[in-house]
């Protein structure tokens, strides 16, 4: 595959169509440490390998005239929404694998392809989460264009029982932001444990960051936002939280944390509530992030923990290093953050950090104590261009394939 001048530089192999939505790549291994091999003696049991089940199959979506999955998310209803970069959401009636010769119930949700803009690679319609207070609420981050901007939306839906009454005139946009480039775009919506909308957002896209929009706070752009939508109105789509770190001044009051280059993938622990982010690197470092409040994750100054601009003889004080990087080699790779597994069916990956890589399909688990990595291991070579990752309401893991539909990691 390849390094699409985008998420991630040079095209080094041609697989353009479809890196377009992640690309940036590296080596699945850390310098000097082999991938699949403890760290040190984990206290935990030793990770050990998964498999994928599927769940729906690309020709049952494409039935549906359903293209890239990009969002998987599940409702208290247990029915599962998945949104489609072309603009297309569906439900889906239950995550589990089916018996054989039993097939899951699949519905058209809304159709917002005629509003969203897919034209880059990296556009299109990039985020979904379900309001937690309302699951009749869907959240959704999308590109739209004339002028290009990515905008964050509020639709009403009424629920699978009746799926054609899903009114695309029932948008509320809650915020849009002016994209200057057709990458990086980032695209992640989450609502936290604190209950307030967390959005990604990339550094506003070309190569190199030239606009330095990664350690300007006065952009969204190149941040991780945080804001309440609990009460939005036509006239007051969000407000404030009070303890945001620029709530009072220093920059944009939405900001979160800042210096990424584009956050593509982020969730948070449900058990500890720590919010874990990948950020696709530009030409020599993918990197994992555990966000803080206020946190400066160094971007363009660094890349990873490595000096990018300058090249070298940079000033790293104040910035937050990633908690793992991986380098890009002899082909090109891009980060796909996944979640920390709370599952039950895995006991031995509880509390692990399961992520991806968009070109090789790897899938890592990675387990973090005390402030630091003490097992990285290879849990699955799908060959999938992973796309991103879900996670149900039991805690169980799912990957999302462009091209090859939906799967759930087992055992």
């Amino acid at each position: 595959m390849c390094k699409i001048e985008g998420m991630g530089g040079i095209v080094t192999i041609l697989l353009a169509v479809f890196a377009a939505l992640v690309a940036g790549c590296g080596s699945p291994s850390l310098t000097q440490l082999p991938a699949t091999a403890p760290l040190s003696a984990p206290s935990e049991p030793t990770l050990e390998t998964l498999r994928l089940e599927s769940v729906v199959s690309a020709a049952i979506l494409g039935l549906m005239e359903f293209e890239d999955p990009t969002n998987f998310a599940q409702a208290p209803d247990r029915w599962v929404y998945v949104s489609g970069q072309p603009g297309l959401i569906v439900a889906i009636s239950d995550p589990a694998p089916q018996k054989e010769g039993k097939t899951h119930s699949v519905y058209e949700i809304l159709d917002i392809r005629e509003q969203v803009s897919d034209r880059g690679w990296e556009e299109g319609l990039l985020g979904l989460a379900i309001d937690p207070y309302d699951a009749a609420y869907l959240y959704l981050y999308y590109s739209a264009a004339n002028p290009r901007r990515s905008v964050v939306s509020r639709f009403s839906i009424p629920g699978p029982d009746s799926p054609a009454a899903a009114d695309p005139n029932s948008e509320l946009v809650i915020l849009e932001v002016p994209q200057p480039y057709a990458n990086h775009n980032g695209g992640q919506l989450a609502f936290g444990p604190d209950g307030y909308l967390y959005i990604g957002l990339g550094d506003g896209g070309s190569a190199g960051d030239p606009q330095g929009n990664g350690q300007d706070t006065s952009t969204l752009l190149g941040t991780i936002l945080r804001i309440d939508v609990s009460e939005a109105t036509k006239e007051q789509t969000y407000t404030i939280p009070p303890d945001n770190p620029f709530a009072d001044g220093g920059g944009r009051p939405e900001i979160w944390a800042y210096g990424l280059r584009n956050p593509w993938r982020f969730s948070f622990d449900r058990e500890t509530g720590e919010l874990w982010a990948g950020d696709v690197g530009q030409n020599r470092w993918e990197e994992i992030d555990i966000i803080e409040r206020g946190g400066n994750y160094g971007w363009n100054a660094m890349e990873g923990n490595h000096c990018f601009r300058p090249p070298s003889g940079c000033e790293s004080e104040g910035f937050i290093p990633p908690v793992w990087e991986y380098p890009l080699e002899d082909e090109a790779y891009s980060v796909i953050g996944g979640y920390v597994y709370r599952g039950a069916a895995i006991p031995w990956l509880i509390g692990v950090y399961v992520y991806g890589d968009f070109c090789t399909g790897q899938v890592f688990g990675l387990r973090y104590a005390d402030g630091e990595v003490v097992e990285h291991k290879l849990l699955a070579d799908t060959g999938l261009r992973i796309a991103s990752f879900g996670q149900d309401n039991d805690g169980e893991l799912y990957v999302l394939s462009q091209g090859e539909g939906i799967f759930r990691l087992v055992k």
